[in-house]
Parts: C-alpha cells; sequence; structure tokens
C-alpha cells in the first residue's frame, strides 16, 4: 500500500481556527486559540487518515508573483489581526519542536508549496493529502489525491473531502475546469476581477459547455446570456490574467525528502513541553505513551517506609526551609513528601510497617515546631488532616498554590505541574496523566513503588523550588502584604468555618421542599392553561413550539435544535403575553427545589444536622471567596421564597444566637476612594443617602422631592457604573430607552467627573501595564485589552474597571475575616465565625457573649482599612439567618 503524506496550508488553517476558537491565553499572557485550534485540527485528520509523512506550508510576508503580474492580488484583504500575528512564530517553533518539515519560499504562496510537494510526492510513489481551508486547492484532487477542507466553530471541526468525481458532483465540473470557472466569475477574497456580471452558475454552465476559458472566448458569440458574452469579448484578457492568478503553479523549486517529516516522530519531548506550557490539557493524552521515559522524574528520590527509618529522618533533619506534602488518594491518607535542599526528596509511605500514627510520632516535632519553615501546596487540606490527629494549630509559612494564583488568578488549576511548567519551565505529569481518570482511574497504591516514589517526591520538590520563584515575584509585584497578612492568615479562618459548619433545622428544610414542589405544580398548571396544552415545561424545544409557534408570539431566535428560550429572550417578551412571568417563576421555584431545598438535604450531615460547606480561595479572579457543596454564596434573595431558605439555618443550641453584619455600599466606598470624587466622599463622611443624592444631582431635583423611582433609577445607575455598565444595558435594566440611558450616564459622569476620570485612567493603565490592581496590589492581567475583536476588549475594558473596586472590597472582607476570627481565638470566646457571604458575615453567638461579639465585629469590619470615606457596618441579631439578616 503507498505511503501517504499530509500536506498542509498552514496560513489557511491556522487563520480558521483564529476566528473558530474563543481568544485564550496562557499563565504568561500569550494568545494560544489559533495554535489550539490548529493542533485539534492537525491531531483529528491525522488520527482520521494516519499518514505516514507530514508537512506545513506557509505564506511569506512577501510579494509573489502574481503581484508582479496584477498589483492589485489580494489588494482587498484586511492585515492579520495582532493577536493572531503574534501566535505565527509560536506555531512554527511548536511544529519545529515536533520535528515537522515547515515549507516557505519568496515569490510563492503556501498553494504553490503544495501543488508542488504534491507533484513530487506522486511521483516518489506516495498518496497526498492536502489539508486547506482555501477551496482553491479543489483544483489539485484527484483520483487519489484527496483535498480536506476543514470548518471550525465554536470549538467544533467538520471536514469536508474531495477527490477528483467529489469536485465534478458538488461543482459539476472536473478539477482542472474549476479554475476556469473561477477565471469567469473571479474571486472577491484573492481579488482577482474575472468578468464583470457573470457569476458562478453562468460560469460554470460556460465551462460545462465549452470545458475551458480559450474556447468559451472562441465561442464567445454563442454564449448566453447576451451580457455574459458581451463582457467576456470586452473583458477575455481580464478573464485570461485571472485564470493566471487563480492557478496553482507545481514547479516551485523545493525539494522533498524522502525521509522527512515521520508522521510518527512529531511526539517529541521538546512537543511535550510546549503543550504543557501553552496548557493544551485535552492534547496531552496523545502525548503520554510515546512521553512516558522522557516524561519519568529523575530516580534519585528515597523512599521510608518503616517507623525506624522514619525516625532517623526526622532526627537528622535540618530546622531549616523545608517543603512538605501530605499526599491524598480516595479519601485515605498516603503519605508524606519531603523536600530540603541538602537532603533532598523523600517519599514517607504510610503502610504495613509505618502506621499514621507512627509517622506522625516521628514528624511530631516538625510539624509543631516553627523552627522549620514550612512549605506546603493547598495547605487548607492539611490543616483538616492535622487537626483530626490532634494538631490544632498546625500552619505552614508558604502555601505555593496561593502564590500561584496571586501571580494568575485566572488559571483553571494550580497544581503541582502547573507550577513546574509555569514558575520552573519544567514539564510534569499531571494527577491525571499519572493515574488517569474516570473509569479506568487508578490508585496511587497501584503504582509501582518506584513510580511512587519519583511521583509523590517529586511534587515537595517542585513547590521548593516554586517557592523561591513565587517569593521573588510576590517582592516584584509588592505583593508580600497581600499574601503574608491576608492570604496564608485566610486560609486558616476558612478551615476553621468548614469545620464547624452550619446547622439546618430538617424538619422546617422538609417543609420548605414541599411548599415548593407545591408552588412548582400549582405555577405548571397556570402555563399549561395559559398554553392549552401539557408539554415538558423543562424542555427547551417544546416550550418554544408553545411560544412561538402555538402562541405566535413574536421574536423567536430559531438554532439548530429550535427556538431559543433562554432568559434574556423571555425577559424581552414579558410584555407579549402573562404566560412568560409564569415561565421564569417556575424557572426560579424549580431551581430553588432542586438546587437548594433537594440539594441541602442532601449534603445535610445524618448525625449533626449540618452542612459542612467548602470554601475556596483561588476561584475567582477578584479575589472573592466562593463556596461549593453546597453553595452558600448564591442563594436567591429577590425571590421572597428565595429569601425564605435562610430560616433554615439556625444556631447549633439554644446558648447561641445569630450577629449578621453587613458592610453598607462597600464597593460604591471603595470607588469614591479609588477615584477620589470629592462629592462622593463628603457624601459619605455626611452620611447621606448616597442614591437618593445621586438622583438629585443627575435629575436635577431638590434632594428631599426626589421620588422613589428616581433613588430607585439612581441606585442602578451607581451600582452599574461599578461594573462599567453601558447604555445599552442601563437602558434595558429600567425599562428606559437607550437616549435616557445615556443621558443618565452622562449627568452622572458630570456631578461625578473624578469617577469618569478614574474608569479611563484604569483602563487606559490597564492596556499599557497589561494588568488591573486593587488597593492591596492583587492583580489580574488584561489580555482582553489587546484584543481587536469589539466584544472582547469591550468585556476587557469592563473587568478593568471593575476588579480593582470589587477586588478591593474582597480584600477588606479578608481583613476583616482574619481580624474577627483572631479576637474571638485570643479573646477564648465560644462564638464562632461562620459564615461569608460577599458582603457580609455571619457569627453564631454565645448569649452571653453577645454584647462584646457585636463591639468586636463591628470594630473589626468598619477598621478593617482606612479610606477617604469611613466603612459602614449593619449588625442584626435573630435566632435563624432569615431573622439576623
Amino acid at each position: 500500500m503507498a505511503e501517504k503524506i499530509m500536506l498542509v496550508d498552514g496560513n489557511s488553517i491556522v487563520n480558521r481556527a483564529f476566528y473558530g476558537v474563543p481568544l485564550l491565553t496562557n499563565a504568561e499572557g500569550q494568545y494560544t486559540n489559533a495554535v489550539y485550534g490548529f493542533f485539534h485540527i492537525l491531531l483529528k485528520l491525522m488520527e482520521e487518515d494516519r499518514p505516514d509523512y507530514l508537512a506545513v506550508a506557509f505564506d511569506l510576508h512577501a510579494p509573489t508573483f502574481r503581484h508582479e503580474t496584477f498589483a492589485e492580488y489580494k489588494g482587498t484583504r484586511k492585515g492579520m489581526p495582532e493577536e493572531l500575528r503574534q501566535q505565527m512564530p509560536l506555531l512554527k517553533e511548536v511544529l519545529r519542536a515536533m520535528n515537522v518539515p515547515i515549507y516557505e519560499k519568496e515569490g510563492f504562496e503556501a498553494d504553490d508549496l503544495l501543488g508542488t510537494l504534491s507533484r513530487k510526492a506522486q511521483e516518489m510513489g506516495w498518496t497526498p493529502i492536502l489539508v486547506s481551508g482555501d477551496r482553491d486547492l479543489l483544483q489539485l484532487a484527484e483520483e487519489n489525491v484527496k483535498v480536506r477542507i476543514p470548518k471550525t466553530k465554536g470549538g467544533r471541526t467538520e471536514v469536508e473531502d474531495y477527490f477528483a468525481k467529489d469536485v465534478m458532483e458538488k461543482y459539476g465540473v472536473t478539477p482542472t475546469e474549476f479554475i476556469d470557472v473561477k477565471a469567469l466569475m473571479g474571486d472577491a477574497s484573492d481579488n482577482i476581477p474575472g468578468v464583470p456580471g457573470i457569476g458562478e452558475k453562468t460560469a460554470v454552465k460556460i465551462i460545462q459547455q465549452y470545458h475551458d476559458l480559450e474556447t468559451a472566448i472562441a465561442h464567445t458569440a454563442e454564449i448566453k446570456p447576451k451580457k455574459a458574452s458581451e463582457n467576456l469579448a470586452e473583458f477575455q484578457e481580464q478573464a485570461r490574467l485571472s485564470r493566471y492568478l487563480a492557478t496553482i503553479i507545481r514547479d516551485v523549486p523545493v525539494e522533498l525528502e524522502r525521509e522527512c517529516g515521520r508522521a510518527d516522530g512529531i511526539f517529541t519531548p521538546e512537543a511535550y513541553q510546549w503543550m504543557k506550557k501553552l496548557e493544551f490539557k485535552s492534547m496531552l493524552p496523545r502525548f503520554e505513551k510515546e512521553q512516558a521515559p522522557s516524561a519519568a522524574v529523575e530516580s534519585s528520590f528515597r523512599k521510608i517506609d518503616t517507623k525506624k527509618d522514619a525516625k532517623v529522618f526526622f532526627d537528622n533533619l535540618k530546622k531549616e526551609e523545608t517543603a512538605y506534602l501530605l499526599i491524598q488518594d480516595q479519601g485515605a491518607w498516603q503519605g508524606m513528601g519531603v523536600y530540603q535542599k541538602d537532603c533532598g526528596g523523600v517519599w514517607l509511605e504510610i503502610g504495613g510497617d509505618l502506621s499514621e500514627e507512627e509517622l506522625l510520632g516521628c514528624a511530631d516535632e516538625f510539624l509543631r515546631d516553627k523552627a522549620w519553615k514550612k512549605i506546603g501546596h493547598e495547605v487548607k487540606a492539611d490543616v483538616h488532616l492535622l487537626y483530626a490527629h490532634g494538631y490544632e494549630d498546625f500552619s505552614a509559612d508558604f502555601d505555593t498554590a496561593l502564590a500561584a494564583y496571586l501571580m494568575n488568578p485566572t488559571a483553571n488549576s494550580y497544581a503541582y505541574d502547573d507550577l513546574a511548567r509555569d514558575f520552573l519551565a519544567e514539564a510534569c505529569p499531571s494527577y491525571e496523566e499519572v493515574l488517569g481518570k474516570g473509569k479506568s482511574k487508578k490508585a496511587l497504591s497501584d503504582l509501582s513503588m518506584e513510580e511512587r516514589r519519583d511521583f509523590c517526591a517529586k511534587q515537595a520538590e517542585v513547590c521548593f523550588r516554586a517557592k523561591a520563584v513565587l517569593q521573588q515575584k510576590l517582592e516584584e509585584n509588592q505583593q508580600e502584604l497581600l499574601f503574608y497578612e491576608v492570604e496564608m492568615p485566610l486560609l486558616y479562618v476558612l478551615a476553621d468555618m468548614e469545620r464547624w459548619g452550619m446547622k439546618v433545622d430538617r424538619q422546617a428544610l422538609l417543609a420548605y421542599q414541599k411548599t415548593l414542589g407545591e408552588r412548582v405544580e400549582e405555577v405548571s398548571r397556570q402555563v399549561y392553561e395559559m398554553a392549552g396544552e401539557e408539554f415538558n415545561l423543562n424542555s427547551p424545544k417544546q416550550l418554544g413550539m408553545i411560544l412561538f409557534k402555538r402562541l405566535g408570539l413574536k421574536g423567536g431566535k430559531k438554532t439548530k435544535t429550535g427556538y431559543s428560550t433562554a432568559a434574556d429572550v423571555l425577559e424581552k417578551l414579558r410584555p407579549e403575553h402573562p404566560i412568560i412571568d409564569k415561565i421564569l417563576e417556575y424557572r426560579q421555584l424549580a431551581k430553588l427545589k432542586s438546587t437548594y431545598a433537594d440539594g441541602l438535604l442532601a449534603v445535610l450531615d445524618e448525625k449533626t444536622d449540618k452542612i459542612y460547606s467548602t470554601f475556596h480561595q483561588t476561584i475567582t479572579a477578584t479575589g472573592r471567596i466562593s463556596s461549593t457543596e453546597p453553595n452558600l454564596q448564591n442563594i436567591p434573595i429577590r425571590l421572597e421564597l428565595g429569601r425564605e431558605l435562610r430560616k433554615v439555618f439556625i444556631p447549633s443550641s439554644p446558648e447561641f444566637c445569630f450577629l449578621d453584619a453587613d458592610y453598607s455600599q462597600i464597593e460604591l466606598r471603595v470607588l469614591a476612594h479609588i477615584a477620589g470624587d470629592e462629592t462622593l466622599i463628603e457624601a459619605f463622611r455626611q452620611k447621606q443617602d448616597i442614591h437618593r443624592l445621586t438622583a438629585s444631582q443627575v435629575f436635577h431635583v431638590p434632594f428631599d422631592e426626589v421620588t422613589s423611582l428616581q433613588r430607585s433609577n439612581a441606585k442602578a445607575v451607581n451600582f452599574g457604573i461599578v461594573y462599567g455598565i453601558g447604555a445599552f444595558s442601563l437602558s434595558q435594566d429600567l425599562g428606559i430607552t437607550r437616549k435616557e440611558a445615556e443621558n443618565y450616564i452622562q449627568q452622572y459622569f458630570l456631578k461625578y467627573p473624578k469617577i469618569k476620570e478614574y474608569l479611563d485612567r484604569t483602563v487606559k493603565e490597564a492596556e499599557e501595564n497589561g494588568y488591573v490592581s486593587t488597593i492591596l496590589n492583587r492583580r489580574r492581567a488584561m489580555p482582553e485589552l489587546q484584543s481587536k475583536n469589539f466584544v472582547q476588549h469591550a468585556f476587557g475594558e469592563r473587568v478593568a474597571m471593575n476588579m480593582p473596586i470589587q477586588g478591593s472590597a474582597a480584600d477588606i472582607i479578608k481583613i476583616a475575616m482574619i481580624q474577627v476570627h483572631r479576637a474571638l481565638k485570643e479573646g477564648g470566646f465560644r462564638s464562632r465565625l461562620i459564615l461569608q457571604v460577599h458582603d457580609e458575615l455571619l457569627i453564631e453567638t454565645a448569649m452571653e457573649e453577645k454584647e462584646a461579639v457585636e463591639k468586636i465585629l463591628k470594630e473589626k469590619m468598619e477598621q478593617a482599612v482606612t479610606l477617604s470615606v469611613p466603612l459602614d457596618v449593619d449588625v442584626h441579631e435573630g435566632n435563624t439567618w432569615f431573622e439576623a439578616k
């Protein structure tokens, strides 16, 4: 069987990939979407065709022989977007790392190179497979030459395949005749003129009848319609020029070496490292089999699995900087990885001759003594594990995951292999690569002794070495205070909150679940009555048919699967039919029931009737804390039934009640401080009603005459400005015209000019610096502002305006949490901080400590930082979270 060679039009495929995959960046801020899309297509096609050889051709940024003949050739094309331009050298670098031959030749296009290489391949007895997004290559299709045309949209790739017969079947002409069709019809994308008035249909008919351009010209008088005949006679030289421009030449002076570019040699160690660096995790499995030997870590690590050796090891461990990792797998503690500069990496494995308690006994001094500067990774998990063994005050000095998060808060993960890639420029196998995933996932114990030792000790080594790099970056970014005084202390606060949990009144929750179920059924019946039939309310397809076919509502957006019934679509339809209100109410109720009533019951502890939420420090780009299992941050409060969910949360016993403290308008206060707007600052100092003041300023009415509607609208403007809201969004929020919304915003900035200056300055500085930062120097990289894509750039502007405000508010409440927690602990109080939701802290307070705790709560929150405006905190008491709120 003949060997196959895949020849790829690099420019065409990377261009299609760029527009087909959303803009992506890696941890270093490099744009990667085009490169990702290119390899996604390439590897998919290679899997399907299994070629023996591979080569990629590129255009050069220089005139070709076509430009010399016709200066306007491709003259209508827009320049390459900057985000794509930056990726071209990167793509070629990765291809070289994969040992893929790259063909470029001044004066010629990639098409000409592919035409020439395919001919040479045929002469060598190979079967060419041509890959391009450009239909020009169809002229090269033959009985044994396949042209593959990928289309990428939304990250998904579909491919059209053409042999000579397929071109004939689709276009009604042979591949060679396809050139003559183009000569007549022209090509707007390449600025090939063709013949005026002759489109594709007429061109195909002419060539089907006469088979080539010259014969058609010779029979011009016979051609119909008359206009086509006249134009061809008049523009026959232009048609000949067009044919010349459209013809791919096949004798470019390049050579195709027989041993060049073997397809089975592309999965090199260098390419593997590039895939890790570019964060193309979905592609890594394709490299794993090839990389097993080269990706394996060095075998200089030691394994200890006896009590005697563990004791000797810790007795001789120097009291200096040490990385430790308490490795857990499938819910069980497996052992400890330790790395020190002098002793190297050691894996202490829990097993037959070294139990958990024996290991802890040997490591006791190390775990308790602060003379060891301990470097951990995801330390909160260690705090929980050690607390269960009696180490109530364990602490580490440095958490590499938290530090990595501060460096790049938009990354997907901060695992040890991410540290190795981002801060040590090394490729290390991830947990998934070593243990697999899904049903085929292995346990750590399934690995050989050597594999376990090297894998676990390597993690400690990576964390040790990454710490030095991270420490330097913290200093360079002036983030030491943020890291050491906020993020590190906070992890212990969150660990305490997670461990204590939050009591739920089980019977009240069951009653709430029942009420919701009944209400869901009632609203469903009302919807069915209005619709005139029963249907599946959870099926967008069926709902779409009811709304836009049966009820005939206007404005339905058709998708591949039916009509869109997304929330934004339904919101616009509210005035058209009362059924819309009921559908939206149904969705809110159904979500309340499934996510919160059913969801809370599913995670409620059988013994304690408590829920134990997990609080995350490294999820949000703004620095806000998030919670999962269950998520207590997003309990809906707009709906009355949503607010009532808080009634099921109660203190642990009658000896306690709740104190709930909430910052008043903290983001507006932060905005006033950062922007330095005197009007807003003075208003906060005088404890004025900010929304009433804004209404008075914007709507030109006396302060005392502001209506409730004006105040409500002003409130929307105030908070909208914080989020970089535009006139369109504001008009939709307030139900007013876009012009009115524009006027509101203009009036707002006239009255608060420093805020407009701040917003403009922040975006400008973000574009120049590549990041925005909070008052404590928390940073977020802003690659979106380099985008030429309007939507992406506009999103970046909104983020740049908002992140310093929302991020600073997040920093402030974190400081408050640390100080409140510390004061309660040092004061010997029984009261505990149990929950944080955005700008709100909830404390379970012993009755006899109530007054003292309220004083601590208010003081610590209001004095967390010093701004040019006072921080104002409201504290409420209650026997349920609902009452306290």
